[in-house]
């Protein structure tokens, strides 16, 4: 085999490389260990504004127009908002004023009354439709009482409700909790708009009248009222009439007599036929 002529180099031993790195990290006797400097941070120029913290919020960067786009709209003033006007109050109804002005001191000087409160007055009024005959003899009895609460609605201005029936009655064809009827009362405001309604626009529309009965008193401060037909008010379209519908208006007071009752319904402007005159409250002046 042939040897190898590389020299080779002796080994120190590990004592002297230990002792020759602890001279060379060690400082001279008498002097401090210098301790190594963050370099100085350059200085900007004078007047240039110092830069902004990390975490302040920085300004969203302009977006320049490119050539040949539409000029950027310039951002108008925002316009004040509008003052909210107040509500204003309905208007009082007209019937109404003329009772406390007008009604009132002539019924206490002809019925001898010394107190305001001892004059009968508008109670309330109830209007009743009776839909049950219409409900059972039709499949789709849904439609029905949409339309009759439809008309009603239009009429009193305000939402009825539904009746239902309470028992089943099989010669009748009816069922328990089957709707029979639709009912609304009016009271206050809306009384006294109804009845001024009901004087001055719809009696007069009908055709041959000679007034309103005098035998539909009930002795208790009431008065009823029967229509055959809901084309008699103005609200009411012929034309997108399903099928006609009669109704019963109840007038309730506080009058204690029909004497009462009378003279106070006279001083509202109800038409009562003459005495043994023929009333015909139920046929309609159509165009």
């Amino acid at each position: 085999m042939q040897s190898d002529d590389k020299p080779v180099k002796p080994r120190r031993p590990k004592t002297e490389k230990v002792e020759e790195l602890k001279t060379q990290g060690t400082p001279a006797s008498g002097e401090a260990a210098a301790k190594p400097t963050r370099a100085p941070r350059q200085s900007k120029a004078a007047g240039e504004a110092p830069a902004a913290k990390a975490d302040a919020p920085t300004a969203a960067p302009t977006r320049t127009p490119r050539a040949g786009g539409r000029p950027a709209a310039s951002a108008a003033p925002a316009a004040p908002p509008a003052a909210k006007q107040p509500l204003l109050p309905p208007p009082p109804a007209r019937l109404r004023e003329k009772y406390l002005k007008t009604i009132v001191p002539t019924l206490m000087k002809d019925l001898g009354f010394q107190n305001t409160m001892q004059v009968p007055k508008l109670e309330k009024i109830v209007i009743n439709v009776g839909i049950g005959r219409e409900v059972t003899s039709s499949e789709n009895s849904a439609k029905i009482v949409d339309a009759a609460l439809k008309d009603i609605t239009a009429i009193a201005g305000q939402k009825p409700i539904i009746k239902m029936s309470k028992k089943a009655i099989a010669s009748f064809k009816l069922r328990k909790g089957q709707p029979v009827g639709i009912m609304v009362t009016l009271r206050g405001a809306r009384m006294y708009e109804f009845f001024d309604k009901l004087v001055n626009v719809t009696l007069p529309r009908i055709r041959d009248f000679q007034g309103s009965p005098i035998a539909s008193f009930d002795g208790r401060g009431a008065y009823q009222l029967g229509m055959r037909e809901q084309t008699l008010f103005p609200e009411i379209e012929y034309t997108s009439v399903d099928r006609v519908r009669g109704l019963q208006i109840n007038i309730v007071t506080t009058a204690d007599s029909k004497e009462n009752t009378k003279k106070l319904l006279e001083s509202l402007g109800m038409p009562f036929a003459k005495e043994g005159a023929q009333s015909r409250p139920r046929f309609a002046i159509r165009a």
